[in-house]
């Protein structure tokens, strides 16, 4: 299903469905951190179902050697309003940015394990995976940003912000929890970056 072929020297880049194993390789996808449990149980439970509905994509990264599954990521489409910063609150217009949503996003923790040599491997994910994919889509079609929901812990939100991605101000994230943000995302952060 992925049309652009995305990989790097050590990990390669598939589409949950376009490998029968697949489906069976997911059932050992750990997440060690307890906060990280609802993207474990997402892969093994509720990937696959979406694959069919089409309201997600799935995408596993895999060690080229080994096959191991090191992480995955899910995308879908989206969209966030923005307020025009150079007008004041009574006068300012809001605007609609197209954008893809990073739905899902973790690394397996029994990979990491594996191969403790291995570091950054999630910033690593982000920038040779998911950004290539997310921006061969917007080659495809209207993108201009990628937005998350990230768990509200400092630590995280710090980490996606080395990703560079950005909070809003606080009028416009209250703006977005009210009016965009899906149930399941219920304490999330709503993040973004422009491409």
């Amino acid at each position: 299903m992925l049309i652009a072929k995305i990989e790097d020297k050590k990990f390669r880049l598939e589409h949950l469905l376009s490998s029968p194993n697949s489906l069976n390789d997911i059932k050992s996808f750990y997440v060690e951190k307890q906060t990280g449990k609802g993207l474990e149980r997402y892969i093994k439970d509720f990937a696959e179902s979406e694959e069919y509905e089409g309201s997600n994509r799935t995408y596993l990264v895999r060690d080229k050697v080994t096959d191991e599954i090191a992480a995955y990521f899910s995308l879908h489409t989206g969209s966030f309003t923005l307020k025009d910063s150079n007008q004041s609150d009574e006068d300012a217009s809001k605007y609609t940015v197209p954008s893809v949503e990073l739905s899902n996003f973790a690394v397996n923790s029994t990979y990491r394990k594996g191969h403790p040599e291995i570091k950054g491997l999630g910033e690593l994910v982000f920038r040779r995976f998911i950004i290539p994919t997310v921006k061969y889509g917007s080659e495809l079609f209207g993108i201009q940003a990628l937005h998350i929901y990230a768990l509200p812990e400092d630590e995280l939100l710090e980490h996606y912000s080395t990703f560079g991605f950005s909070r809003l101000p606080r009028e416009m994230e209250e703006y977005i929890h009210k009016h965009l943000k899906p149930d399941y995302d219920e304490s999330c952060i709503f993040m973004y970056q422009m491409l």
